[in-house]
């Protein structure tokens, strides 16, 4: 059977999370209520536009599973969802080896971590791009969706829509 070739991308950043408390390490810190609500909210908002990735890889620190969570019940649970310790912490490099590592698709999630999520998005659609697109930086529940080009080039991948909590 030939591979599908990964056609659409999801970069998606945690949504909000609490403070550490004492002694609590940053991994396991969770949504707190406003993540809870912009987890939600992102989710709701991307399954109405049809976003529903074929395949969901999110961190496995607390708050991205729980972002991840959400995105998963809201788009009806279809989606194949794995948790990679190596996200978390994690320089780009690694961001792009598993989207490489995942061309058996159509499309691909990845729940992670800022600034790696950012540098993510500035390597697949260029820096200037990304800069217009976020002049503030990536938000926390801030979503990008991007498309490879018709011309197959996987190096700049063009940005369909950008969502927000």
């Amino acid at each position: 059977m030939t591979p599908l070739a990964l056609l659409r991308i999801y970069l998606l950043r945690h949504a909000k999370s609490a403070w550490a408390q004492s002694g609590e390490r940053d991994f396991d810190r969770p949504l707190d209520s406003e993540g809870f609500t912009e987890a939600g909210s992102i989710a709701e908002k991307a399954a109405g536009r049809g976003y529903r990735p074929a395949r969901i890889i999110s961190s496995t620190a607390v708050r991205c599973r729980q972002t991840a969570q959400a995105f998963h019940q809201a788009a009806g649970g279809e989606q194949e969802v794995f948790f990679s310790d190596e996200l978390y912490n994690a320089p780009v490099e690694i961001y792009l080896e598993l989207l490489a590592a995942n061309d058996d698709v159509e499309s691909l999630m990845i729940v992670g971590h800022n600034p790696t999520i950012e540098e993510a998005l500035e390597r697949l659609a260029g820096v200037e791009r990304s800069a217009d697109l976020l002049p503030l930086g990536y938000p926390t529940g801030g979503l990008a969706v991007l498309d490879r080009p018709s011309s197959h080039d996987a190096r700049i991948w063009q940005v369909a829509d950008f969502v927000t909590p």
